[in-house]
């Protein structure tokens, strides 16, 4: 028993040994292999490797990930107008090169991010500066973000950092300025709606206008067009008249006479004084037309 105890220490510190040269580097780190405190060796695929036991050589693992970095607050940048813009912004970035990361940042993620901030901070000072309120936040805000993230890739890229994208996901004005600005639009809003008004009213009128100018041809050509067949009808019924009365004249003459003799006594009350012996009443007693005597 005593024999088999030193073995059992002696493997013990072989496995320890044995295990302090193997390190296995996932899909998601980059490995850096230390040798007295000097790079020797950038591991970036993943698998098991093997190294010399501390300290001759130590392992550094590093996050390789795309990683965000968000605003806890908007930034305060000014405009060409001297106006303050509120803008909120996020960025994608991933270590590009380990060995330039760590030799700039450690293996301090947070310090990497402030740099980062920074530097976005100033790349937006530089295109909104230029820039009016109304390019920042409707018409050039497309452009703004191209001109942050090529920037902000030219200046990380010594650092071992590779920003991916820049987004503005808010952009607002300042408190001291947004009653002015509301009022201005207001204001422009309201400009405009008289403007469409006036134009809305004089477009009315002159629908107005046409339909009343179509209205007058249209009766004007009805109207003409009733007096043409009024008078062919005339035409025609006079034609009628005088083709049954020279069929037979006599009949004719009883037959209108009885016509008027139904229109002027149409009603219970009417009265008529005339001479029993006028023309008017030569058909009253006799069928023939003969006048009283």
């Amino acid at each position: 028993m005593q024999r088999l105890f030193p073995a059992l220490i002696g493997l013990i510190i072989v496995v320890a040994v044995l295990s302090s040269c193997v390190f296995t580097v996932g899909e998601r780190d980059d490995a850096l292999v230390f040798s007295l405190g000097e790079v020797r060796r950038t591991v970036t695929e993943p698998g098991l490797y093997f190294k010399w036991p501390p300290p001759f050589e130590n392992v550094v693992f590093l996050d390789r990930r795309l990683q965000t970095i968000e605003t806890s607050q908007p930034e305060r940048i000014q405009t060409s107008e001297k106006k303050n813009l509120l803008i909120d912004s996020f960025v994608k970035w991933r270590i590009s090169d380990p060995r330039l990361f760590y030799v700039t940042f450690g293996a301090n993620t947070r310090a990497a991010q402030e740099r980062l901030q920074a530097q976005i901070r100033d790349a937006l000072n530089a295109s909104v500066n230029v820039r009016t309120v109304k390019d920042v936040i409707a018409n050039q805000r497309d452009v703004i973000m191209k001109e942050v993230l090529a920037a902000v890739q030219t200046r990380a890229k010594p650092l071992g950092v590779d920003v991916v994208d820049v987004r503005l996901r808010r952009i607002e004005f300042a408190p001291e300025i947004s009653d002015s600005v509301f009022r201005r639009m207001e204001a422009e809003r309201k400009q405009e709606a008289n403007r469409l008004r006036a134009t809305g009213a004089a477009d009315s009128e002159k629908i107005r206008a046409e339909a009343d100018r179509q209205r007058q041809e249209i009766l004007a050509k009805a109207y003409t067009t009733a007096q043409t067949v009024k008078g062919e009808g005339d035409g025609e019924a006079t034609a009628i008249y005088a083709k049954a009365y020279s069929a037979d004249p006599k009949f004719y003459s009883f037959y209108k006479s009885l016509q008027a003799y139904r229109g002027a006594f149409s009603k219970p009350t009417d009265l008529l004084v005339l001479s029993p012996k006028s023309e008017f009443f030569k058909f009253w007693n006799s069928s023939t037309g003969g006048v009283l005597k």
